[in-house]
């Protein structure tokens, strides 16, 4: 089983090239063995390309080979036709005789059928290897696809004396940027948009910021902006409304057309019911994975106090602030621990 571990392992790794450009497909990385060496290796392509399988098989330069040749995924092969071709299918017309999968797909389309589809034809499958490590590797895609919601981070920057923000009586008195973390934290928030495919931030945090909340000091692309603001608050000539780096999606209450920035969409919610599941409910309709929300307090506290979060990454800078915006709490313990500069990263799992 150890050589079993090696590849899927190897699979992981290489999946994660797809991260921030798969989604809402998961990001499979695949590997082909043959007598012990591997011979192919591929990765989701972007959305609507082929499969991990797919550019695993067209990597291996003799075809001729494949039917003694061993395939590694760490999710179960599609059995059905999508955007693309079922990547069972291409298994079986190659003649591949062993299949080892991490985990199975439990998208309702999938869900056993590609693994029967295989054994049908003659292919022996092994089930389950590194089982806790592909799910952690699948988790935005297992998160939509078995709690029907997208996979939510927290992200926040905290002053020394755990202040979201100055007080607003010190803005007035010195109004410029207040910056708590470093270049290299912000550099690595960059980093973050990339991989997900949504960002969400509140009213109070767009008008006080006035944040591009798009991906600047990093490669990728930037995720989809979606904005609180319930009754229209936010100046129409904000970053956010600026098309040309990436869509936002306004949710609001306030029905005045005349209101809205044109080719920006606007969506109606009642602001009234619970906020955080009309957010999830919304994203899982758009075929949306993933969420970073990037604030401010009364928004983070929300899903806080929902329990509705998954990851919550929480930057501790040098400032002091001694008063102001009190930062939300997490009461797990934080699993990792990093220095950035002078800065500290604490990221929290909601297990």
């Amino acid at each position: 089983m150890k050589i079993h571990e090696k590849y899927i392992r190897r699979c992981i790794e290489i999946g994660q090239k797809a991260l921030g450009t798969a989604a809402p497909n998961p990001m499979v990385g695949s590997v082909i063995t043959y007598q012990n060496k591997i011979i192919g290796e591929g990765y989701t392509s972007p959305y609507g390309g082929s499969h991990a399988e797919v550019n695993a098989i067209n990597s291996v330069a003799d075809k001729n080979i494949l039917f003694k040749a061993h395939l590694y995924v760490t999710l179960e092969p599609c059995s059905h036709h999508g955007k693309t071709p079922p990547c069972a299918d291409l298994i079986i017309k190659h003649r591949i005789k062993k299949v080892f999968i991490g985990i199975r797909d439990p998208h309702a389309k999938v869900a056993g059928a590609g693994i029967k589809k295989l054994r049908e034809a003659g292919c022996e499958v092994v089930v389950g290897i590194l089982e806790k490590e592909c799910r952690n590797h699948h988790k935005r895609f297992l998160c939509y696809q078995e709690k029907k919601r997208p996979y939510i981070i927290l992200k926040w920057a905290q002053s020394n004396d755990l202040f979201l923000a100055p007080s607003q009586e010190w803005r007035q008195n010195s109004p410029m940027p207040y910056w708590i973390s470093n270049p290299l934290s912000r550099q690595r928030v960059h980093q973050w948009r990339s991989e997900e495919q949504s960002i969400l931030a509140g009213t109070n945090t767009v008008i006080l910021d006035n944040p591009h909340l798009n991906v600047r000091d990093w490669k990728g692309s930037s995720p989809l902006r979606i904005i609180l603001d319930r009754t229209l608050k936010i100046p129409r000539n904000y970053n956010i409304f600026d098309k040309a780096t990436s869509p936002s999606i306004i949710l609001t209450e306030n029905t005045n057309q005349e209101l809205y920035n044109k080719g920006i969409e606007y969506v109606l919610i009642d602001f009234k019911k619970d906020l955080t599941k009309q957010l999830c409910d919304f994203l899982y309709k758009r075929h949306i994975s993933s969420v970073l929300v990037e604030g401010g307090a009364h928004t983070l506290k929300r899903f806080i106090g929902d329990n509705l979060w998954d990851e919550a990454r929480v930057f501790t800078g040098m400032s002091v602030f001694k008063n102001g915006l009190k930062a939300p709490k997490i009461l797990n313990k934080a699993k990792t621990i990093e220095t950035l500069g002078n800065d500290i990263l604490e990221i929290y799992y909601n297990d």
